[in-house]
């Protein structure tokens, strides 16, 4: 498995699994074949409502906690909420987590913010993250912040980079961590001639081809599955390495595309979309 290192020298495997969507049990299954098979990096969130059965799967893995790199996110509606970082170490049955973000530019982010800065300082968490940020709320963060971001996790792919996101972190350092990184499983884009071609060199699959496009560009990449096959071949993809000119064929395809739009309004209706942390299963 191929690690990147972030700005503070904190070491984050370049693959892990993702659990947007899964229910508790489909979450605690998927990372415990994740664990197994060889994976060391689990994303979760609050809002998922899985965090209870990723700790417990870390925990049946058999896996030393200190091997696996943990992330997680806190909803909009918790950014004011005393000990909600408290919560999710008690909901994932750890001492520390490794990375965690705050979910969405909504409501008082900053406060949430100070939160996790709090708890960097504490040593509760180990690097700190911002998800779905970009613009004029991101400028804000930025010069308001007294830790910089270590990661941002925003929708990535060959059809679309934010670009202009990624400059504005530069100068801190901070890492891109891709969802969507297959498109939201776009047959279009995943079937594109140029992707199906470097499968057929390599002897992979043009999802497998994708995957190494991202951690060669830099992205860390969460891509999400229940299927214990698609787990393993989803991390399968260190036994080879695309050349400069296959990496500029793809990037001549982006189509500066978007599987996921929010408006302002929905981003701000996060806020109150409050969610019952305790009735976890």
């Amino acid at each position: 498995m191929m690690n990147f290192t972030l700005s503070n020298g904190i070491s984050m495997p370049a693959v892990g699994i993702g659990t947007f969507m899964m229910s508790p049990a489909q979450a605690q299954k998927a990372v415990y074949d994740a664990l197994i098979c060889g994976y060391r990096m689990i994303d979760t969130a609050q809002a998922y409502m899985n965090e209870r059965a990723v700790g417990r799967a870390m925990k049946e893995s058999g896996v030393p906690r200190k091997d696996i790199f943990l992330s997680t996110k806190i909803w909009a509606s918790q950014y004011l909420t005393e000990g909600t970082v408290e919560k999710s170490l008690a909901l994932l049955d750890t001492d520390y987590i490794d990375l965690m973000f705050i979910h969405q530019p909504a409501g008082d982010f900053m406060a949430g913010y100070r939160k996790l800065e709090a708890a960097y300082r504490e040593g509760k968490i180990k690097s700190i993250g911002i998800s779905n940020f970009h613009g004029k709320k991101l400028e804000r963060l930025l010069s308001q912040c007294e830790i910089k971001p270590h990661v941002i996790q925003m929708e990535a792919h060959p059809y679309f980079m934010d670009t202009k996101t990624i400059d504005m972190l530069k100068d801190c350092g901070c890492r891109v961590m891709a969802w969507y990184p297959l498109g939201h499983g776009d047959k279009t884009l995943i079937n594109e001639p140029v992707f199906t071609s470097l499968a057929q060199k390599y002897g992979k699959s043009n999802a497998q081809i994708i995957l190494r496009w991202h951690v060669q560009t830099g992205n860390q990449i969460i891509p999400g599955s229940t299927n214990p096959e698609h787990i393993k071949a989803n991390a399968d993809i260190f036994d080879f390495e695309l050349t400069d000119d296959e990496m500029a064929a793809i990037a001549k395809i982006n189509k500066n595309i978007r599987y996921y739009n929010a408006t302002e309004e929905q981003v701000e209706n996060y806020t109150n979309m409050v969610i019952d942390l305790d009735s976890q299963e």
